[in-house]
């Protein structure tokens, strides 16, 4: 591979002067530089990223916006490693992420973290755009200023964001029916539980609904479904009458899609004789949903692959902030992964081995 030093002497300059035109500092004449530039594609010469974001001393700060975890809801735990990992890898490109968290339930959290985001004067911005009202003031913020955001987990219409990074929603939930019927190979009714239907318009949850329920349409399977809509599962002892009175009124209910990484908390909520008479099909391998897989209450899994969204997404911001280019695909679908109890253990390996290396040197 070739070296400045190489092409200094190819144009019979000095090391310095071939720096300058590469970095765009002037002070060399337009011949001259013409030149070099000249030797420069001729060879197809790259500059290494690590050097040039050293050399220029410009430090890149991305900001991401994510909902906080808790024991009861690990989801947001594995996105935010993966941020890390991702910190991490961009460190030594001149790129520093600072994290920023907000409760998911609360409106007030969610702008107030942004405030707090904003005062660190980023150089652009991870998101998880929970809320639509208050999403658009946020965006509206960000344009304002010339700050570059994509959206990671959660994706919304009718935005500039550069790009998405999740999982192809509609097609999980594609995926979904066809394992649910996979499971009940013949006419059914099927109950699908939707979380938060008045908190936000959660574009993932209802494009997964409308995939399950197109993979019945399309396939010309004579299976029913139905809905049933909670704000949460926090009030487990509501929740647990709630269920079982309705799974008691609909005895022909064979099967139960959780649009949400909660299926463990409906499972909880659920009598053990509906319970065994049921397929369970959720999101997410956190330590209390892999429980239920193990122990068969639930029958599969779909990963959205949380730790690699938030790799990806800040990998994705920090080769953008430093070659400047526009992404070609401002839709970064992720893999989508049906787990079941028997390669359960063999998945998310990349998760795993941070998340223990990190662990142990939090110690």
């Amino acid at each position: 591979m070739i070296t400045i030093k190489d092409i200094a002497k190819k144009a019979n300059v000095s090391e310095g002067t071939v720096d300058r035109v590469i970095h765009n500092r002037g002070g060399v004449s337009k011949k001259t530089a013409s030149k070099i530039k000249e030797i420069l594609e001729y060879h197809n010469f790259s500059v290494n990223p690590v050097a040039s974001a050293l050399a220029s001393k410009n430090k890149h700060f991305i900001a991401t916006l994510i909902p906080t975890y808790n024991d009861a809801d690990l989801f947001w735990k594995y996105p935010y490693l993966g941020i890390l990992k991702g910190a991490k890898d961009v460190q030594n490109f001149g790129v520093k992420v600072n994290n920023f968290t907000y409760n998911q339930y609360d409106t007030s959290s969610y702008l107030n973290s942004f405030y707090d985001l904003l005062e660190t004067k980023p150089t652009a911005v991870i998101m998880v755009p929970n809320f639509s009202k208050e999403t658009k003031y946020i965006v509206q913020k960000l344009e304002k200023l010339n700050i570059p955001y994509l959206f990671l987990n959660i994706d919304i219409d009718g935005f500039k964001n550069m790009a998405y990074v999740g999982q192809n929603s509609y097609m999980a939930g594609y995926i979904a029916g066809k394992l649910m019927n996979l499971s009940v190979p013949r006419p059914a009714t099927f109950l699908i539980i939707q979380l938060r239907n008045n908190i936000t318009k959660n574009k993932a949850v209802s494009n997964r609904i409308k995939g399950f329920n197109d993979y019945l349409k399309k396939n010309k399977i004579n299976s029913k479904t139905k809905n049933l809509k909670f704000e949460s599962l926090n009030n487990s002892k509501e929740t647990k009458v709630i269920i079982n009175t309705y799974l008691k009124k609909y005895p022909e209910i064979e099967g139960l899609f959780v649009t949400s990484s909660r299926i463990h908390s409906v499972v909880d909520c659920i009598n053990t004789p509906y319970l065994e008479k049921l397929e369970l099909i959720g999101f997410d391998i956190t330590p209390q949903n892999i429980a239920c897989l193990k122990n068969d209450a639930v029958s599969f899994l779909i990963s959205q692959k949380p730790f690699e969204q938030g790799y990806e997404a800040v990998r994705l911001m920090a080769d953008y902030l430093i070659s400047k280019k526009e992404m070609s695909n401002n839709k970064v679908f992720l893999p989508i992964d049906i787990i079941t109890k028997e390669n359960v253990d063999y998945n998310e390996r990349n998760q795993t081995v941070f998340e223990k290396v990190n662990n142990k040197n939090n110690l």
